[in-house]
């Protein structure tokens, strides 16, 4: 309403009222009228000095969406979300139909020398006593520093920018208070995802070992089933619990960020990336914690019982029951393979969603599209729950397990169908959810983008994960030529398995780094970062079938360590021997697929930083269109200092595990040496025992509660220094240097980990593959004994064809006939007839006859060969589960960091630090 020069807007209910009220007038007064159809407007002369000018304007640009669109986002994401949870129950329920007691159909002949049911479950409380005590203490220490963090979050991040013209800076306590909020609701739903999934690994592993007593095709797929039926509980429930936790904060923020009919999309998404942060800062404890307790206790038995053996030449399997530090290291592969690793991916999957979601908030686009292509990001991971759970029947029902060879094959069929599947039902989702159009800005420029090139982005994401995931697998399975080579290595000692691994990894990195760098460019150049927030999102889409396949194998290990300890026959360990084979490549395709992931969420938190930082600065100099230049001297001075940091914190960590390891192994020998009994009772052999028994002689066993008590001392108080080093680095480079400073850090520390991150855990898995192909007799064969002779030509092409146990078949004269005897009886019987013998072969000081009339020098379990294959395993130990898989959050963590401190940090001098260091204008 025009008054002389004075123009009024007003509300569109109150534009109808006064509209009909001047038409009545203009009518009765006959006052002119004006319609222009063509621009919507009309014009009515009430008076010379009044006007009335009705236009139809366009809607609000952020306007409340109404309720279909949210309907539709809530329907779908709580619907697959109650599908994950009610199927993760439906799995446990199967699982707890295993009773621990022997079952009338598992008492074969087989298994009449096995110890008691009531053996079995006091070592199965024993480690669920050990896992809750570690999880209590750890757990306790992460409740202080949530509630610490919290304070630290609510002031800084509370204290943003003002207007750049002033550089002034303002307190806005709503942002700071709903970041922390966001913050501990994340931490809390980690915590309680590392603790169901530990208490289930726990729950199942004695289960696997009892199914595992069953004979035959039966025996197989029961163990199978319930290990892997164990790890879904896991996988789903996890899935579903932070999908819908994160949802809900969502809902809940718009409410809050809703005003005057419009909502504030990106400081609502600016105060959830809390919740990827709460995640990743309890999986950095998870994973540095129990990654130092599991390799400290494993690296600790295998020292004790393989190498330092308890005399006489006389070694200890690390699962032996007279191991003392047998327990810890079965406690520790659920604190650090189980917890740790669900708080990781955890943490992939809410900093992958949240940096999506702020991303794409920035897009007016994606706004005027609503709520449902707002929360398209959390529509990959709900439809993955519902492909994965369908595709789970295949490997237990479908095409069940029936022997050895089929566990690798179902596994890989797994991964396989799941990415098939995700590829099929993602592109209908992206045509519902996404607008037809998307406004992002890629170089610089505001560029459309389609729904079928997010739709790319997530597929390539998908199946780059798959590619790097059996790229792994390739280099960490020994049935695969270069973990061979490393075993093979091993004839001239452990400094050649050791040069020969490292190798190997550094060679491994080659071929999955290529494969994200052309992700990255793809998802760039179509999509901007927003493009490459989907990709990691597609990467992360299987989680529910990777977390199973992860879990599996920790479970596997568990059961196969129960069956040693207790004593069961060798026919029971075959089949764990086999489940945990199986699971140590499937878990390496895991970290894999866990690696890619971490490099494309870090480089889309990178994104999600550098929009909100871009807020703040002047036109013509902001980072989101002029970029980041690496010319400049403080971006390349921290970029030198960012790739130095996952170095930093590899240092502490695996010096962490080699000082917990040194306690180990003393506290093992002080056992063996002040404990009566106890060095006499390990050094018997299976028979003996089973002879003292019948003479009602008692077997001493050792204190496994002290080496569990070491353990978690030492890890909870090694895990405080590298968790502090990754979270300090960005708040304390951003308060003096600036957000260029945290660019450069970021760039470095992302480049440099990843390359670390795949080499390690390579390297390690290598290791730890050579040492069972050796453990498997697979070496014996290959070794020729030198005794001055020369070596035929052909020996080699000889030992490629005949190797193996099979070729060292011994024949015996028995009653008057000659008997084949498999090599480890014979083995056995020789130890305790000929004890002088026996070391000498064990050494290679003395051959055994090949079936083809090769001299060759033993290579299986308790050999020099094996010896030095266990140095090379105890090397990788703290590679491949401790340094290695938390170099995974040391990008993510610091990236996370950067983004919900970004306004703290441009608040100080405009973005330059304290020091002003910076050229942001």
């Amino acid at each position: 309403v025009k008054s002389s020069s004075t123009m009024a807007r007003t509300a569109p209910l109150q534009v109808a009222a006064i509209a009909l009220c001047l038409l009545a007038c203009a009518a009765a007064q006959s006052s002119p009228i004006r319609a222009d159809a063509a621009v919507g407007k009309i014009e009515l002369f009430i008076s010379p000095q009044i006007e009335v000018v009705l236009v139809a304007a366009p809607a609000p640009a952020a306007p409340t969406d109404g309720d279909a669109t949210v309907s539709q986002a809530s329907m779908f994401v709580f619907t697959c979300g109650a599908v994950g949870i009610l199927f993760s129950l439906f799995l446990f329920w199967n699982v707890s139909l295993v009773s621990l007691q022997s079952q009338p159909d598992d008492m074969q002949p087989l298994v009449s020398h096995t110890a008691s049911d009531e053996e079995l479950i006091t070592i199965y409380e024993t480690i669920r006593a050990g896992a809750r005590a570690f999880l209590w203490a750890e757990y306790q220490i992460c409740a202080i520093f949530v509630a610490i963090f919290s304070v630290i979050i609510v002031v800084l991040v509370s204290h943003t920018g003002g207007s750049t013209a002033s550089g002034a800076s303002v307190w806005d306590f709503k942002s700071g208070l709903l970041t922390a909020l966001s913050f501990v609701v994340g931490a809390l739903t980690s915590i309680l995802a590392g603790y169901i999934g530990m208490m289930v690994a726990v729950f199942s592993n004695a289960r696997t070992t009892v199914s595992a007593k069953k004979e035959g095709e039966e025996g197989w797929r029961a163990a199978f089933n319930v290990a892997f039926r164990a790890g879904g509980v896991m996988g789903y429930s996890l899935c579903a619990l932070s999908l819908m936790t994160l949802y809900c904060l969502c809902l809940f923020f718009r409410h809050i960020f809703e005003t005057n009919g419009s909502i504030d999309y990106k400081s609502l998404f600016e105060c959830v990336a809390g919740y990827g942060l709460g995640g990743s800062a309890i999986a950095m404890f998870g994973r540095v914690g129990g990654g130092i307790f599991t390799k400290a206790a494993d690296v600790g038995a295998d020292l004790s019982g393989k190498v330092i053996g308890v005399g006489d030449g006389k070694k200890l399997d690390e699962d032996s029951p007279y191991n003392p530090a047998c327990i810890a290291d079965n406690v520790g592969d659920n604190v650090g393979d189980v917890a740790g690793m669900g708080s990781d991916l955890f943490g992939s999957f809410g900093e992958a969603s949240c940096a999506a979601m702020l991303i794409g908030s920035s897009s007016q686009s994606m706004q005027d599209a609503g709520w449902t292509a707002l929360m398209f990001p959390l529509f990959i991971s709900a439809v993955g729950i519902v492909v994965c759970m369908f595709v789970s029947f295949v490997a237990t029902d479908i095409q069940p397990v029936r022997c050895e060879a089929d566990i690798e094959k179902a596994l890989k069929i797994q991964l396989l169908l799941t990415s098939m599947a995700m590829t099929a039902a993602m592109f209908p989702v992206c045509t519902w959810a996404l607008p037809v159009e998307i406004l992002i800005p890629i170089d610089g420029v505001m560029a459309s983008v389609t729904p079928m090139v997010c739709y790319l982005c997530v597929v390539s994401g998908l199946w780059g994960g798959c590619l790097i995931g059996f790229i792994t697998e390739y280099y960490t399975s020994h049935s695969y030529n270069p973990v061979r080579e490393v075993a093979r290595a091993t004839e001239t000692g452990a400094a050649t398995n050791i040069i020969y691994g490292l190798a190997l990894g550094y060679q491994s990195a080659i071929a999955p780094v290529c494969i994200l760098s052309a992700i990255i460019f793809l998802a760039l150049r179509t999509a901007g970062m927003f493009g490459v927030a989907l990709a990691a999102l597609g990467m992360l889409s299987t989680l529910s079938t990777c977390l199973a396949i992860d879990v599996y194998g920790p479970i596997s290990d568990n059961a196969g360590g129960i069956a040693e300890m207790v004593e069961l026959p060798s026919s029971v360990r075959d089949k764990t021997d086999a489940l945990d084979a199986a699971g140590n490549t499937t878990a390496a395709i895991g970290k894999g697929f866990a690696i890619g992931s971490a490099a494309l969420v870090s480089l889309a938190l990178f994104g999600a930083f550098v929009t909100r930082v871009s807020k703040g600065m002047s036109e013509g100099h902001k980072m989101d269109v002029s970029g980041v230049n690496l010319l400049s001297p403080i971006v390349f001075a921290f970029l030198m200092f960012g790739a130095m940091v996952p170095y930093w914190f590899s240092a502490m960590t695996m010096k962490s595990v080699g000082l917990a390891a040194n306690a180990m192994v003393k506290e093992v020998a002080r056992q063996w040496s002040e404990i009566p009994g106890l060095s006499d009772s390990a050094g018997l052999d299976f028979h003996e025992r089973n002879e003292w028994r019948a003479q009602g002689k008692q077997l001493v066993k050792p204190d496994y509660q002290r080496c569990i008590e070491i353990a978690t001392k030492q890890s909870l108080n090694e895990m405080i220094a590298p968790g502090a080093l990754v979270i300090c680095t960005p708040i304390l480079v951003g308060m003096l240097f600036g957000v260029e400073a945290v660019a450069g850090l970021l760039t470095g520390a992302i480049s440099s980990s990843v390359q670390m991150a795949i080499s390690m855990s390579n390297t390690g898995g290598a290791w730890d593959n050579a040492k069972k192909y050796t453990e498997k007799g697979e070496l014996n064969g290959w070794f020729p004994y030198r005794d001055g002779r020369p070596i035929e030509s052909d020996w080699y092409d000889k030992a490629n064809q005949n190797h193996g146990d099979a070729c060292l078949t011994q024949v015996v004269r028995i009653g008057g006939s000659n008997k084949e005897v498999p090599i480890k009886q014979w083995l056995t019987d020789l130890q305790r007839t000929d004890v002088a013998k026996y070391n000498k072969i064990m050494s290679g000081d003395l051959p055994v006859e090949c079936n083809d009339g090769r001299r060759v020098i033993y290579a299986g379990k308790k050999s020099a060969a094996h010896a030095g294959a266990v140095v090379g395993d105890t090397v990788g130990d703290p590679l491949k589960d401790t340094s290695g898989p938390a170099l995974n959050i040391v990008m993510k963590l610091m990236a996370i960091i950067s983004v919900v401190f970004a306004d703290f940090f441009m608040s100080i001098n405009t973005g330059n630090g304290l020091l002003n260091t910076g050229n942001c204008k």
